[in-house]
């Protein structure tokens, strides 16, 4: 199965891409679909119901206000955070939703978006069932989709099984391991990056492919600004405190003595590029999904270390990152999983640090072997992390793991450029352990907010 780069790397809103981005484009086919069908003129009611994960922490994450949007026709892509909530209070004070944006139907959102916070589809734990109804209660039309994290959507088939749609788009250089990967880059004499950019152009021209690179990085630019200018209360009732504007002054303060050690300054940067970024994907803002969203702070706060620290930083090194971070993303994506509510956090957060490290060693000269090694590295390190978020929301211990992984990111690079590429374990054996250990791991620990923090904080 053939996956571009802009698949992995997608402009969406906060504050989840298999919550918040997946169910929004869901609900969209779904209005879609019943244009197609020339369903849409007979519709006078549509319910949603939301299972497993969704329907667990689904109100922290905010699915129900991203399925109203997605119902009436908007874009993960294109919306305008600033506009939703208006948008919002129109559909719930008129209690009118406009399908497709045009079809106006009564919409309820208490009866009409239901969470079921302990049942679950049986082929994977984010699904929702989708249904639009006549004047006269007849269902009209069902439709099954499941967010499988990244903002990738499934639709189930007749059966119930959930199919990805493949794109046979052929490719010049297909890999679908590590070991593959590095095969095709001693043959050819190419790096990662090389390869990616390759595969890309089946789809896009250079240009397309060159100034959609930058564009997610003028956007993720935008996300750190746009964090360390908003202070104040996150949403969601737990009043966590947006740090990343204080942490900005105090860094921009010449005067400021730094009590660690005036060497490791830079840390206190990357620590700031990824709280501003989470904490605007907790508010709800403009972010990309890199690979997902709870864990998009960690390929811009790298980036941005690579482009203000790296001596001979250039746009050049942001496309080879970016190119190098997707065919890691690829790799994860084929072979074990980016979703939280399946494998844990070590998904999310654990998958982000192997690409931006990987990306980061790349950008920075290193060869296919200790990319690859750094990619590794970056990995081992979060096997096992469970996914346990407080209350349901984005945010304890979200933001500040990536923080963390941030610089474990930058450490798995160092590392495997000091080295000749030549380790012990390879990338393709931490996937597959990645893969058992989600398999083994209890459901409470996967996105449910019914396990560890998020029950133990609560408790005390």
């Amino acid at each position: 199965m053939a996956i571009s780069v802009f698949e992995l790397f997608k402009v969406g809103i906060g504050p989840s891409s298999s919550h918040t981005v997946g169910p929004m484009e869901a609900a969209r086919r779904f209005a879609d679909a019943l244009a197609r069908e020339g369903l849409m003129a007979s519709v006078c009611r549509v319910r949603v119901f939301l299972y497993g994960s969704l329907g667990a922490t689904g109100k922290g994450h905010g699915t129900g206000p991203a399925v109203m949007m997605g119902l009436q026709g908007e874009r993960p892509d294109r919306i305008d955070p600033e506009e939703m909530p208006d948008c919002l209070e129109r559909i719930r004070g008129s209690e009118t939703l406009l399908v497709a944006g045009h079809h106006a139907i009564r919409f309820r959102e208490n009866s009409d978006l239901v969470y079921y916070r302990r049942k679950s589809l049986p082929d994977h734990p984010n699904g929702m069932i989708c249904q639009a109804f006549d004047d006269n209660g007849q269902c009209l039309y069902e439709k099954t989709y499941y967010s499988v994290g990244g903002g990738f959507v499934v639709d189930a088939t007749t059966k119930g099984i959930p199919t990805i749609r493949e794109d046979d788009t052929p490719q010049p250089y297909p890999f679908g391991s590590g070991k593959a990967l590095l095969s095709l880059c001693r043959e050819g004499g190419l790096t990662i990056a090389d390869i990616m950019y390759a595969n890309e152009q089946a789809w896009r021209t250079p240009d397309e492919i060159r100034g959609g690179i930058l564009e997610l990085w003028r956007v993720m630019r935008a996300c750190v600004q746009n964090g360390i200018a908003h202070e104040g209360e996150l949403p969601g009732g737990l009043k966590v405190r947006r740090r990343a504007a204080s942490l900005y002054r105090s860094l921009m303060d010449k005067q400021r003595v730094d009590l660690i050690s005036p060497s490791l300054s830079a840390l206190d940067w990357v620590n700031l590029y990824a709280l501003a970024v989470n904490e605007e994907n907790a508010a709800g803002g403009r972010i990309v999904t890199a690979p997902t969203n709870g864990a998009a702070g960690i390929i811009p706060a790298v980036l941005h270390y690579y482009w203000e620290f790296c001596p001979q930083a250039d746009e050049d090194g942001i496309v080879r990152f970016m190119l190098t971070a997707g065919a890691i993303g690829v790799l994860f994506k084929e072979n074990a999983s980016i979703s939280g509510a399946e494998v844990g956090c070590q998904g999310e957060v654990g998958s982000a640090c192997a690409m931006a490290a990987a990306g980061l060693a790349a950008a920075t000269g290193g060869s296919p072997e200790q990319v690859e090694n750094a990619a590794e590295i970056g990995m081992e390190h979060h096997l096992g992390m469970t996914c346990d978020p407080i209350g349901g929301l984005v945010q304890i211990p979200c933001i500040e793991r990536n923080a963390m992984a941030s610089v474990k990111a930058i450490d798995a690079a160092i590392m495997a450029l000091r080295g000749d590429g030549k380790h012990y374990v390879s990338l393709d054996k931490v996937l597959h352990t990645m893969r058992e250990t989600g398999r083994d791991m209890l459901d409470k620990y996967k996105e449910t907010a019914r396990g560890g923090l998020a029950v133990n904080i609560i408790e005390c």
